[in-house]
């Protein structure tokens, strides 16, 4: 179902339901700055708004009335034969209806997932210590109003769809806030209040960084003060909501300029104070360190020019923030910090809990921030075979982000530095490859199995057994053996009687 079939689509529906129904919000915007995929992320997701009014219930702009945004979802879905999944709000009269691939097609091509959104006009309102808001119905005029920022509510009738080109959109869109002004001076400001319209949804101010990162626009100067001044009413906001425009802000071009945003403004502080507690430089005896909120900005970005991954990029952002704790100035060394790997591994399971990542989330993200510090580490101590197979059997599928983190971790101003500096990934990189064709160790394990161990010991399953099993692999990282099953068997028959010595004290163990 291509972009032209659904409006079409909606359009029927609408004159056959006897009610109005507006695109509204990033898509309107983003198809008059001339986007190629407008309201598309950087998956190749599509969000379009669209907002319902009758012409039987509270007069809008136009003399119409408020629609059901529910209803006339549950209308489209059965127009469609129901070729996405609905999913319904009813507490917000609101309906989300999903098209994944390979169901689009044809339109710019295919993209990724398309997300519908209807809704009912609506006024959203906040109690000082409520998460959720209360819902009226209102008129298309007060909606637009309540939304987040000007360039973000500017609404098309879906009867005017044919006009959606760049050079005839403006002739149609409803602009009752000025928001075609502000798209042109690319400047964000909130439609009314903006202490007020953060109040009502403080996650805005998350949304106000995000734009600012996404678009390139700057944040008007009232606005902006306003963020500062409402930056602890984020505390109301769950943490699902806040990960979830974290991450958004992850997935723009340059994220250090959203992410900067929220340092500045106190927004950070709110659900993430480990890293303020990157900014700042110390000096001893006339040695500084480096501002690792700096550098920690300048890696993201790094990682951004290298990858779409979101979550590869979140973990730049995770790589060093075990350093202010782990700082330490010693003679003859300068300034340290040792082990802050290892702490940051615990830090970001502490945050990941906090800000309700999933378990695979974390897991990723902590295995990053463990390893980061290694190929440097083995690189200064001589890239040997045994060392290699350490590397790839401890990463697994990891091992690629993690050397795309390790490149981007290089922020040297000194090209000279960073051209050698990058040339050793490279070496590493193919010494990598050499190591996995020559030992087989795309999915190490032993090739002597558990089960075989027993059965030559007479063992049960315990302990014994996965460190006989251990024991046979680190003899192949260490290169002592192949990894190949009859050396393996060999080298475990003649050890047997070695490995046996002291079963019953290692049971206990």
């Amino acid at each position: 179902m291509d972009q032209q079939k659904i409006f079409k689509t909606i359009y029927q529906v609408a004159k056959k339901e006897k009610v109005d129904v507006y695109v509204v919000g990033g898509f309107v915007r983003d198809e008059l700055l001339g986007k190629e995929n407008p309201s598309a992320n950087a998956q190749g997701k599509k969000d379009l708004d669209f907002v319902v009014t009758c012409p039987q219930r509270l007069t809008d702009l136009h003399g119409r009335r408020v629609g059901s945004g529910l209803e006339f979802a549950k209308k489209f879905d059965e127009a469609v034969k129901q070729t996405g999944s609905l999913i319904e709000f009813p507490d917000f009269d609101t309906a989300r209806y999903i098209i994944t691939p390979p169901l689009i097609k044809g339109g710019r091509g295919d993209v990724g997932q398309i997300e519908l959104e209807f809704a009912g006009a609506r006024t959203e309102k906040y109690d000082e210590k409520s998460r959720k808001p209360k819902v009226e119905a209102t008129t298309l005029e007060e909606d637009l109003k309540r939304r987040d920022f000007t360039v973000n509510t500017m609404a098309v009738d879906v009867r005017n769809a044919k006009y959606f080109e760049n050079s005839k959109l403006s002739e149609v869109v409803i602009d009752p806030l000025g928001g075609q002004v502000d798209l042109k001076k690319k400047l964000l400001r909130t439609p009314l209040d903006p202490d007020s319209t953060f109040s009502d949804d403080p996650l805005r101010m998350m949304r106000a960084a995000r734009f600012a990162s996404q678009l390139g626009f700057i944040i008007e100067a009232n606005t902006y003060s306003a963020m500062e001044r409402n930056a602890s009413r984020l505390k109301i906001i769950s943490a699902e909501r806040i990960k979830e425009e974290l991450f958004k802000i992850f997935t723009t071009t340059k994220p250090s300029i959203g992410l900067r945003i929220l340092y500045d403004t106190g927004l950070m502080d709110v659900f993430m104070p480990e890293v303020g507690n990157l900014k700042g430089v110390d000096e001893i005896f006339g040695q500084q360190h480096k501002d690792v909120l700096e550098h920690t900005f300048k890696v993201i970005d790094n990682l951004a020019e290298r990858t779409d991954n979101v979550l590869l990029r979140v973990s730049a952002l995770f790589h060093d923030i075990a350093k202010p704790q782990t700082k330490k100035f010693e003679r003859g060394r300068g300034w340290t910090f040792d082990m802050h790997e290892h702490l940051g591994k615990k830090m970001v399971q502490v945050i990941g809990k906090r800000l309700k990542f999933s378990t695979d989330e974390s897991k990723y993200l902590a295995k990053l921030v463990r390893w980061h510090q290694h190929p440097i580490a083995l690189m200064d101590d001589g890239v040997t075979d045994s060392a290699v197979r350490r590397l790839i059997v401890n990463l697994g599928d990891e091992l690629t982000d993690l050397l795309n983190l390790c490149r981007s971790d290089i922020t040297t101003g000194n090209p000279l530095k960073k051209t050698k500096r990058l040339k050793n990934y490279d070496y590493l990189e193919n010494r990598i490859k050499e190591v996995i064709e020559k030992d087989n160790l795309r999915a190490f394990q032993s090739p002597f199995r558990g089960d075989e161990i027993m059965t030559e010991c007479g063992l049960k399953p315990g302990p014994t057994v996965g460190k006989i099993k251990k024991a046979l692999e680190e003899a192949i990282l260490e290169g002592i053996i192949p990894n190949d099953y009859e050396a393996t068997k060999k080298y475990f028959l003649k050890l047997k009687d070695e490995m046996m010595v002291g079963v019953e004290e290692w049971e206990k163990l």
